[in-house]
């Protein structure tokens, strides 16, 4: 059998086209697929699952089997022989019924990452085609502080945003404010109780409104759950909150005066919230700014003959066909308030045209899929996405130890803030010398961020999870101190050791540098994953797996007291790069690495 031939490879233009080692291997495996007349698409190579066997794996000749009526011994045998004298496996073999085995050279690995090293993206694959992407992942609701409950949208979404970012797309964030449904009324109408001569409820009132506040943002979080208790429990009192939201959307003067006192001084609050958080948005828009067009998108979808009247309202059929029992999808209420899914289609027709968005991505709950699912099909049914991609990712709730929604040990919900306070509390500071009392404080607020923040991160998103914050602020196992830990060891090591500007990373001498090296050569795979699957737990993984790899290569390696130099610059040059690497990872999952620990 012919050898393949594959050209001398560039090492740095061939990883930034390929991206990972799996996607190389996969390609020179393709090659030799086409040429001995196989279906390339069985060529994928992939992470061994017995890596005490070899490192990667190709398993095509199992399907290709039925295909070519052989033996899948005999087909992988031939891949085999047309590979077998490329330099950079160490060992590539078939074992039954057809596996072929694949195990590279510390070589070929070694000079793999020092070309990944000199990579801006250390090797990560940058999209061919830049696309417009508008991520909706606050959704908080005006008068409401942000409590536990919420935390899991903003940290999963802007990690999202972080990767779409780093790789290459053109990202755009919306905190999308929930300020213009019936909790308006609610709060309207609660406040016109408590005082009632303000002028803001006299419809004769034509001076000039009052610039402050009649109410704090404190007295507005207590003010909102004593109206919804009222409304839930007196009907009367709920009709009058809807007529009030309706009165305010259809442009009551007063309303408005006293509505917009009610977002500006919740955004203030929310953004010192969101800031604590390390969470920022690109656009702090609500439902309220996508009120022009609602009339307009109504009238052309009645026109269109897409929505249609019912019982006064006015709703889109978003079924499909008769075995499909998706409810429809309100747009106007029978007392003339639209719905939230109504200015949620308002605002996809705006980013769509306003922000040329080509995907919107919706981080939001899992229990809300019912809404997107409406809202998707009415938006494609109405022609308001175009070419838009909707993406909604559902995430699971937030638990606490009894399995059951996070509550307080008073049994209410716990304030974010309370939260990242009690996580700062336990990010107890071991003994630094020569810190200022600002150091200290900027160590405890990233060491209780990176608890909070991995905690929730490292569970795949759909998946219900317990809140532990005692077992998450701990400085070992699998969480955000032990990452920082890990991190800030290298950080310490290098200081003392000085770095190296041209040393190169050498073939591993040793089992632990080799495990290093090769986990060093998979984020490439971590970030790739986390692109296509919105999937923040293959990073957290990739993460954990790096500090426990090299934390087990510094025991077996010494370095300040390595007396061979060469040898001794190498493995500062390795530390570097893991250093690199951790700098990377974590800084997508939005935690940033203090310089003492």
């Amino acid at each position: 059998m012919t050898k393949a031939v594959f050209d001398t490879p560039d090492l740095e233009s061939l990883i930034e086209k390929h991206g990972n080692l799996e996607a190389y291997l996969s390609h020179l495996f393709a090659c030799v697929f086409d040429q001995l007349g196989f279906d390339q698409k069985y060529a994928k190579v992939q992470v061994s699952a017995r890596p005490e066997l070899s490192q990667f794996q190709c398993n095509g000749a199992m399907p290709l089997a039925k295909i070519a009526k052989k033996a899948p011994f005999d087909i992988a045998e031939r891949i085999v022989e047309c590979l077998a004298n490329e330099s950079i496996f160490k060992t590539i073999e078939v074992v039954k019924p057809g596996f072929i085995n694949i195990t590279l050279t510390n070589g070929f690995i070694a000079k793999w990452l020092a070309a990944t090293a000199k990579l801006k993206h250390l090797g990560c694959k940058q999209v061919e085609t830049p696309t417009k992407v508008m991520f909706d992942f606050g959704g908080p609701n005006v008068a409401k502080p942000l409590h536990i409950g919420h935390i899991r949208s903003p940290l999963i979404g802007d990690c999202l945003q972080r990767v779409y970012r780093f790789c290459g797309d053109e990202v755009l964030s919306d905190v999308h404010l929930g300020d213009w449904g019936t909790q308006m009324g609610m709060l309207i109408e609660e406040i016109r109780k408590m005082y009632p001569d303000l002028p803001y409820f006299d419809p004769d009132f034509t001076g000039e409104y009052p610039k402050e506040s009649p109410v704090t943002v404190d007295e507005l979080s207590e003010i909102y759950p004593r109206a919804s208790k009222r409304c839930k429990e007196d009907e009367g009192e709920l009709e009058k909150a809807r007529l009030a939201t309706a009165d305010l959307q259809q442009g009551r003067r007063g309303y408005f005066a006293l509505w917009r006192h009610f977002v500006d001084i919740s955004v203030s609050a929310l953004k010192k919230d969101y800031s604590e958080l390390g969470v920022h948005f690109d656009l702090w828009k609500g439902e309220s700014d996508v009120q022009p067009l609602i009339h307009d998108m109504v009238n052309e979808a009645l026109e269109k003959e897409v929505a249609e009247k019912s019982q006064g309202a006015i709703i889109v059929p978003v079924a499909r066909n008769e075995s499909d029992k998706t409810p429809p999808l309100i747009l106007v209420k029978s007392d003339g308030a639209v719905m939230y899914g109504t200015t949620d289609l308002a605002t996809i027709l705006e980013r769509v045209k306003d922000e040329n968005a080509q995907k919107i991505v919706y981080v939001v709950d899992k229990r809300q899929s019912l809404h997107f699912k409406q809202v998707f099909a009415a938006a494609q049914k109405m022609g308001i996405a175009q070419d838009a991609e909707l993406v909604h990712i559902g995430f699971g709730t937030l638990n606490g130890k009894d399995g059951k929604p996070f509550k307080t040990r008073s049994g209410g919900v716990m304030r974010l803030s309370t939260l990242i306070d009690e996580a700062k509390s336990r990010a107890g500071l071991r003994d630094i010398e020569g810190i200022s009392e600002q150091e200290a404080k900027d160590i405890v607020n990233k060491v209780a961020l990176a608890t909070v923040k991995f905690a929730d991160l490292s569970n795949l998103y759909t998946s219900d999870y317990i809140f532990d914050l005692d077992k998450f602020s701990q400085y070992e196992g699998k969480t955000g101190p032990y990452l920082l830990y890990s991190a800030v060891r290298i950080k310490s090591i290098l200081r003392k050791v000085g770095t190296v500007t041209e040393a190169e990373i050498s073939p591993a001498t040793s089992e632990s540098e080799l495990k290093l090296q090769l986990t060093l050569a998979s984020l490439p795979s971590a970030v790739e994953k986390t692109y296509q699957k919105c999937e923040p737990h293959h990073l957290c993984d990739y993460a954990y797996n790096l500090a426990s790899v090299f934390n087990k290569f510094y025991a077996d390696s010494p370095i300040a007291n390595e007396s061979d130099l060469d040898l001794k610059n190498a493995r500062i040059a390795l530390c570097m790069l893991t250093l690199a690497h951790f700098e990377v990872v974590l800084n997508l999952l939005g935690i940033d690495i203090p310089e003492k620990m």
